[in-house]
């Protein structure tokens, strides 16, 4: 019976190893994954880099300032003509208010004219 006990004892030790051993290679196993993946990103990054120094060689830098720069002014001439065209347009909006009003009270004078013309005394 003595020796059966400590059999029962011997292979819970052995399976609590088992278990630990177990912990153990799925550790070493994410860790592998994990440099697999970081071998992976490095290579994407030097395709990266290839291709950006590639398309850095083949675009002309002075011609991209011109460019820029042209388009810059341009961009501030538009805005000052669209500007102009906005106040031009506000300063008729204002013209036309006023004329509107003018008509509006000349209406209502002429209405109220004739409200007392009607209206016997």
């Amino acid at each position: 019976m003595k020796v059966l006990a400590k059999e029962i004892v011997n292979s819970r030790k052995v399976v609590s190893r088992l278990y630990h051993n177990k912990a153990q290679m799925n550790s070493v196993s994410m860790m592998l994954t994990e440099q697999l993946a970081t071998v992976r990103s490095v290579g994407h990054i030097t395709k990266s880099t290839e291709v950006l120094k590639a398309m850095n060689g083949m675009i002309k830098h002075q011609q991209v300032t011109d460019t820029m720069r042209d388009m810059s002014k341009e961009m501030m001439k538009s805005g000052l003509i669209e500007e102009m065209l906005a106040d031009a347009i506000d300063d008729g909006m204002e013209d036309v208010e006023a004329e509107t009003d003018e008509e509006v009270s000349k209406i209502l004078a002429e209405l109220a004219g004739g409200n007392k013309a009607r209206k016997p005394p």
